[in-house]
């Protein structure tokens, strides 16, 4: 099965560097038919839909086995256990097969993940489209007469130095999606590359000098966006440094003095016109007879086109009570009676909850992020709560 790092490299290869068939599969090693597959379907992963999966002894340990591999290269040299102590440590723990498939495992897989100690670098000027920047900051800002933190999302492109800043009530990995989404549709494109610094909702494992595991939903949606990921030196932010300097440029510009706002929507709008007025407005640090905006929109050509929105959610598993309620993020959220007695996934997005079972949505609300135990139910379920309340009752 493909994984998501060759899907997305076949993307690339493709689209922005205008590669051929045949010259993906020969320097890629994977056949032909592979790569019209990944770039014909338009997808970011594959998975098998085969109800029972033939699987040879460490299949069932592979992700075992993956957390021992990235633990132990995230050690030291002197630090490092042979392979054959791993096989051990997996021996220890339950797996009964040989040693011969954990070392053929280890050498794919640190193939794949590419563990490289070549000296790299993040380079300090940059060409149209080459790349941009991604940073969170923390700010304070009053929400319906409410002090309340929030967290501001930075996007900037390298080359224009256009900026792009929305608040979110949240870091987690679904506000990181909607971010990029809404900045390349300002944008119109996006660039090849995607600068970062190893937040969690991005990188799972730091490896000795660039080598990175990313989470594999983050791998999706830079391969969607045909954007290839590079994560900063720990401790070295002047390898995003332009981000950077936009994070204490905005506190000092846009959120200083408090904003007041009803909500976040209100405030957000607000964001994006003060990031287009700044742009029109200044001159660029560089091209100096040119404001930010002029060189933005001389840059936009040269960007990859915007591919549309990525389906960004985080999907949990949860239960359904008897009253037709699923609680998820310390909230409660009505379902379609037919779900109560069998799990649900919840797709968390950036402002909606959508709840599915065996693929069919059984409720869709609005998301709620108070911390008192709040409750959201639609009039059609509310009906059904009251009847089976009616019913316990008699």
């Amino acid at each position: 099965m493909l994984i998501v790092e060759t899907i997305a490299r076949i993307r690339r290869e493709h689209f922005i560097k205008g590669k051929t068939i045949k010259e993906i599969a020969r320097d890629l090693k994977v056949s032909r038919n592979t790569v019209r597959k990944v770039l014909r379907s338009g997808e970011t992963s594959f998975e098998y839909e085969r109800q029972v999966q033939p699987r040879p002894k460490l299949g069932r340990w592979a992700v075992e086995l993956d957390g021992l591999l990235a633990a132990n290269a995230a050690k030291s040299a002197r630090e490092q256990l042979t392979l054959i102590r791993v096989f051990e440590e997996l021996r220890g723990r339950g797996y009964d097969g040989g040693y011969d498939a954990v070392r053929r495992y280890a050498r794919r897989w640190s193939k794949e993940r590419g563990q490289s100690t070549a000296a790299a670098y993040v380079p300090l000027s940059f060409a149209p489209g080459e790349a941009y920047q991604f940073d969170w900051s923390p700010e304070v800002v009053l929400l319906s007469g409410t002090t309340v933190m929030v967290k501001a999302a930075h996007v900037r492109l390298c080359h224009s130095r256009m900026l792009f800043v929305r608040a979110y009530p949240r870091e987690t990995q679904e506000m990181v999606f909607d971010a990029h989404d809404r900045a390349f549709a300002l944008f119109k494109g996006t660039c090849t590359r995607g600068i970062y610094d190893n937040m969690k909702t991005a990188v799972e494992t730091i490896f000795v000098g660039k080598g990175r595991l990313y989470n594999r939903r983050f791998l999706q949606m830079c391969s969607h966006y045909l954007v290839d990921p590079v994560a900063c030196t720990p401790a070295s932010g002047w390898e995003k440094g332009q981000v950077e300097n936009q994070v204490a440029l905005v506190r000092e510009r846009f959120f200083t003095p408090r904003l007041r706002f009803k909500n976040l929507d209100e405030l957000n709008a607000w964001l994006l016109d003060k990031c287009i007025a700044y742009a029109k407005a200044h001159r660029h640090p560089e091209l100096v007879d040119q404001t930010i905006w002029e060189v933005f929109e001389a840059e936009r050509p040269k960007l990859v086109p915007y591919a549309g929105r990525f389906d960004g959610f985080h999907a949990v598993t949860a239960s359904v009570s008897k009253t037709c309620l699923v609680r998820f993020d310390n909230n409660k959220y009505s379902v379609a009676a037919s779900a109560v007695g069998r799990p649900v996934e919840v797709q968390a997005y950036a402002d909606r909850i959508v709840i599915r079972q065996d693929g069919r949505i059984v409720a869709e609300h609005s998301r709620s992020f108070g911390r008192g135990d709040n409750f959201t139910c639609s009039l059609q379920h509310l009906v059904h709560l009251i009847e089976v309340e009616v019913t316990e009752q008699g």
